[in-house]
């Protein structure tokens, strides 16, 4: 296998994990990158971006990502997040399951589109464009089972613009995961293919 596959992979790959770290900070009440944010809710609307690394808009908005691969997949320092290892797990699984439902696809692919001419009057993190995309979640990924239950802060997690926030991150995570499928990615490969992945990530980092 090429490079370019193993950056491509790299890439999805962060772009997961970066979106269910938004969904720990939003959840949790901790501060978020905003170029993170951006990049991550952008994603979803980038449904016939020309290469990986379009979908995020460069490479940058994913170091955060990027570094949490390393993180999670092979770090002598810091242990995994196991909170966010539980919702990849979930995800990889969910993904399974959507891409073989025709229906599904097909009401993400209008839900999107519906987000993407909202953009024309509002920024990607307005409360309209996130309430739309928690819709377009809630009634696709989310009608599949085991859901991913969201841990946090009980009075942040009963707010509505909170949960908007973090389904519309979920479906960024979602976005990703599709397209990591999309580059080869699989979760046997994860094992066999950590250290390439981690090379590729720490190449993508210099």
């Amino acid at each position: 296998m090429n490079d370019t596959q193993y950056t491509d992979r790299a890439l999805a790959f962060a772009g997961i994990l970066q979106s269910l770290q938004l969904v720990q900070n939003a959840a949790h009440g901790r501060p978020s990158d905003v170029e993170a944010l951006q990049a991550s809710l952008s994603s979803v609307l980038r449904l016939d971006a020309s290469s990986v690394e379009d979908v995020y808009g460069g490479v940058e908005p994913l170091n955060n990502g990027l570094r949490l691969l390393q993180t999670q997949l092979m770090s002598q320092n810091k242990k995994p997040d196991i909170e966010l290892s539980r919702y990849l797990v979930t995800l990889l699984h969910l993904e399974r399951k959507l891409s073989k439902r025709a229906d599904l696809l097909d009401r993400i692919r209008s839900g999107v589109e519906r987000a993407q001419q909202q953009t024309e009057h509002f920024d990607v993190s307005h409360a309209n464009i996130l309430a739309s995309l928690a819709d377009t979640y809630s009634a696709t990924v989310s009608t599949l089972r085991p859901r991913i239950m969201v841990n946090g802060d009980p009075n942040r997690l009963a707010d509505s613009a909170v949960t908007n926030q973090i389904r519309s991150l979920l479906l960024a995570a979602m976005r990703s995961a599709v397209l990591w499928r999309q580059c080869g990615g699989t979760r046997i490969g994860l094992l066999l293919a950590r250290k390439k992945l981690v090379e590729a990530a720490t190449q993508l980092l210099r």
